[in-house]
């Protein structure tokens, strides 16, 4: 049987101790991180958490004989590049937030792995014309002189997401002085209460989540009120949702109270001006109508009238005519 040495039995024991005390274990690869940016990143975390670097057979002995439940072990799986474990009380989605946000730009180096397209931009490169030229075009850049200066005629993608950067690649960048890879500490899975959160759903768009429950709570509140369950933020929306109603039968059923009166009055006066205006338009048309038969009447009847009057006087000069006849009577007598 193979003697194990004893410093590996410590590192284990020291390793399940930490993983023992600690709510929240990570495990991260700290491949290609300066000395100096690791150091600034043990100081940032110093107060929150702990970075232990170790060989990967010695972690997957003291994740297996923690005293952690669930699957634990399962970090094992997530060992990159060099492996590290953070141990910590914090939120594990807040642990990757700082990890993230401490990441800083470095230039890209040659047999490395790019995360996303690196583009080389259009614009002057700042470059006089010289063999800087040939290279920019050996490694697929559009490149030409133009007023004495080296410039690339448009936005030019390198390396595609996944790609391996080229010595080359990596040499024109670095002249370019384009830093297109990101080092820091990346975080690749975390343990917390039994469950294992991989990078993919530690990585949350804070927007969006935010957004996605402000979206869900109203429609909750939606629900908690068009079904009348009450509570904290239900009732006050259904008492002021059934006041509006009852305020809206009250005026459409013409009961007067002290929040209908008003409205109602309102109602009234602009119905009786309505009401006028219908009527005042309606009387023109008619006093028009009667003034038209008029004219009419009078210029196809007016000459019949006249005819009437010498045939058949009216009431009145027969009457004046009998009162002459009977005073012509009566100066005959005293003659």
């Amino acid at each position: 049987m193979a003697h194990v040495a004893e410093w590996k039995k410590d590192e284990v024991n020291d390793l399940k101790e930490l993983i023992n005390s600690f709510e929240v274990v990570g495990i991260a690869n700290l491949s290609d991180i300066p000395a100096r940016q690791l150091q600034k990143m043990r100081q940032t975390l110093r107060d929150n958490a702990t970075i232990r670097m170790s060989k990967k057979t010695l972690i997957s002995l003291a994740l297996d004989d923690s005293d952690k439940k669930g699957s634990i072990n399962a970090l094992a799986d997530h060992m990159d590049g060099q492996p590290a474990l953070v141990f910590t009380n914090m939120n594990p989605f807040k642990l990757f937030k700082i990890l993230e946000s401490n990441k800083t730009s470095a230039p890209a180096k040659a047999g490395a792995i790019a995360n996303e397209d690196i583009v080389v931009p259009k614009g002057d490169t700042g470059f006089p014309p010289g063999p800087i030229l040939g290279e920019l075009q050996q490694v697929g850049i559009p490149a030409k002189i133009e007023k004495g200066k080296i410039v690339v005629q448009k936005d030019q993608v390198v390396v595609k997401a996944g790609e391996e950067v080229s010595a080359k690649v990596a040499g024109i960048l670095t002249r370019l002085d384009i830093h297109p890879m990101e080092v820091g500490i990346d975080l690749k899975a975390a343990y917390e209460d039994e469950t294992v959160y991989t990078a993919d759903l530690l990585t949350i768009d804070e927007e969006k989540t935010l957004s996605d429950v402000q979206k869900a709570f109203s429609q909750a509140l939606n629900l908690s009120v068009n079904a009348v369950i009450y509570n904290k933020e239900s009732t006050p929306v259904i008492i002021q949702k059934a006041a509006t109603q009852s305020i809206n039968l009250a005026f459409n059923a013409s009961v007067l109270t002290s929040k209908t009166s008003d409205m109602l009055l309102a109602k009234a006066y602009a119905q009786m001006l309505a009401l006028a205006t219908a009527l005042s338009e309606q009387d023109s048309s008619a006093v028009d109508e009667e003034l038209l038969e008029k004219l009419a009447a009078s210029a196809t009847q007016a000459p019949v009238a006249e005819e009437k009057k010498e045939e058949e006087p009216d009431e009145e000069e027969e009457e004046e005519e009998e009162q002459e006849d009977a005073a012509a009577g009566l100066g005959a007598l005293f003659g």
